[in-house]
């Protein structure tokens, strides 16, 4: 793998600690800028809500520029906004501090999955994309635990001093390592761009990438009260097994780009076939904490064992202008997912079965999205391509 590709995997790092570090730190937020935990707990809808807002919103302003530096413009947006962070005086600015870190993640990601599989041969294009997004993995490993206890020891406007250093130290390998590519094209204008992302097969593959996740975060938000109330673990023993977690994203990660490079659509099938049954499983596996502990690891592979194909799949589905822009709504699509599944994990605890069940219901949602791939590569295959390709020659 190319050294670009390590520069790309440098920032997905910064925005995952950026992204998930808060979670660790709303006690500390709470306490110093004198607001509720559950107020506090937005800054997360918030950084949500700026991702959602900000792929449509770049996309359609930054559609001209070079990949590489847009790649620059957000790292500089990126590492501004959390030194916003580190300086917010209060909870509004704050907020508007984490909205606006946000509008750097899905353009980013989906601009760099472009960028990633263009450094690559063509059977090495979703490993590639696998190796950026790395970064964010090792970011729920490694940056987030130290992001936490720095917080924690030295106030939290501290962990985002230090995700603004790494930000600084991204930009200057991106900088140093990715090749300039060349300016887009009159065929790459933004009505292009919005023509190819108006495919139903693209329009089919975000769906698919939002029902997978909304499965994968109606669990994984309710982790914590799953292990302590049903489990029977301490709540000290949470976050060594969120490292198990964590240890699954990287393998499931790694694994699920390799395969993709090989089949596809099967690796598409099989990750989101594997999710639900992951999750079925838990459901079982959640009331013996061994089998729980083990669980939780299958979880974590299941669920980034999905990205690269996904994004791999929508790229593709997406040949030509829109590539860039539909890469970053497929991003947008996780995070939607993100926000629908704990919502619906609330409510299965809240009006439902209750906490138990919370995977259970989780797991039917993977499987709702296998009829709409196979509604996709039924558009797919009912599509001409002749012509297209007869304009070409």
């Amino acid at each position: 793998m190319p050294l670009a590709l390590y520069a790309l995997t440098a920032g997905a790092f910064g925005i995952g600690v950026t992204e998930f570090v808060i979670m660790g730190l709303l006690l500390d937020v709470s306490a110093d800028l004198g607001v509720s935990i559950s107020a506090a707990g937005l800054l997360i809808s918030g950084y949500a809500l700026g991702v959602v807002i900000g792929a449509p919103l770049l996309g359609a302003l930054t559609g001209r520029l070079q990949r590489k530096t847009l790649l620059l413009a957000l790292m500089v947006v990126f590492t501004a906004g959390n030194l916003a962070c580190a300086l917010a005086p209060d909870y509004w600015t704050l907020m508007a501090a984490r909205v606006l870190t946000a509008f750097a993640h899905a353009s980013f990601f989906g601009v760099g999955s472009v960028v990633a599989t263009s450094l690559v041969a063509p059977n090495r294009k979703a490993s590639a994309i696998a190796l950026m997004f790395t970064g964010l993995t090792v970011a729920n490993i490694l940056g987030v635990p130290f992001g936490t206890w720095l917080g924690q020891a030295y106030g939290w406007r501290s962990t985002f001093l230090a995700v603004t250093l790494v930000g600084v130290i991204a930009f200057a390998v991106i900088a140093l390592l990715v090749p300039r590519d060349a300016a887009a094209s009159e065929d790459e204008s933004t009505e292009g761009a919005l023509a190819a992302l108006g495919r139903r097969p693209v329009l089919l593959g975000l769906l698919t990438t939002v029902l997978s996740w909304v499965g994968v975060f109606a669990a994984f938000t309710y982790l914590a009260p799953i292990l302590t109330r049903i489990s029977g673990f301490s709540e000290a023993a949470v976050s060594p097994i969120l490292l198990v977690f964590g240890a699954g994203l990287v393998a499931g990660n790694l694994l699920g780009g390799r395969l993709a490079d090989r089949h596809l659509v099967p690796t598409v099938i099989g990750t989101l076939v594997a999710l639900s049954a992951v999750l079925f499983v838990m459901t079982a596996a959640i009331h013996q904490p061994v089998a729980a502990m083990i669980a939780v690891g299958l979880l974590g592979a299941a669920a980034f064992a999905t990205v690269a194909p996904l994004q791999m799949w929508v790229l593709e589905k997406a040949k030509g202008a829109g590539q860039g822009l539909a890469s970053s709504f497929n991003i947008a699509a996780f995070n939607l997912g993100n926000a629908i599944g704990a919502w619906l994990g609330g409510f299965v605890i809240d009006h439902g079965p209750g906490l138990g069940a919370v995977t259970l219901v989780a797991g039917l949602v993977p499987l709702a999205a296998l009829p709409v791939v196979l509604l996709a590569l039924r558009f797919e295959r009912g599509r001409p391509i002749a012509a297209p390709a007869a304009a070409r020659c």
